[in-house]
């Protein structure tokens, strides 16, 4: 906002999705911290305040209610804020490929695949989630300590992996969904 007549301003053009929320650049976040900052910006900017605004004010309120989603979700979700801390860091982008050498893994990722693939009831779909859970979970708090090491290709490979437990995440949400 102008200090001086409180008119909305433009969103910077990248701003720094953590500085916006409100929290350390750091994998590990407080997420109802992250939620309460969330609420409080879109109580402030939300269109809905707007409508009797110019409409270059109301464009702008558009603008940073879409901002701040984004920066929600991208903080909220560990892939993605992972993803985001190595793009601050100046790291490439995780690829699939950057697991491909752990040969181990690539065959648990098949064999889960094929589990999906075969799976003729809720349970044995329960069974799979709750292994997927654990995994993302486990693979989170080696994240989470990589990052912590600032060993940020560590970090990468881990990302990389947990690219693949959200892929298989999305596989089983299409399957529980009924067509």
């Amino acid at each position: 906002f102008c200090l001086g007549c409180q008119a909305l301003q433009p969103p910077a053009p990248r701003p720094d999705l953590f500085r916006l929320m409100d929290c350390d650049r750091s994998f590990r976040i407080d997420a109802q911290r992250l939620q309460q900052r969330f609420r409080s910006l879109q109580r402030a900017v939300h269109p809905d305040r707007f409508g009797q605004r110019p409409p270059k004010e109301q464009y702008y309120s558009e603008q940073h209610s879409s901002v701040i989603n984004k920066a929600y979700q991208t903080l909220l979700n560990p892939l993605s804020r992972g993803l985001y801390l190595l793009e601050l860091s100046g790291v490439e982008p995780v690829q699939e490929t950057d697991c491909d050498a752990d040969s181990a893994f690539l065959m648990e990722i098949m064999e889960i695949n094929e589990k999906l693939a075969e799976a003729k009831n809720e349970n044995s779909l329960e069974e799979i989630e709750t292994f997927i859970k654990v995994k993302q979970e486990e693979l989170t708090k080696e994240v989470a300590a990589a990052f912590e090491r600032d060993d940020l290709q560590e970090a990468k490979k881990l990302l990389a992996k947990m690219k693949y437990f959200a892929n298989l995440e999305d596989k089983l949400k299409a399957k529980k969904i009924p067509s």
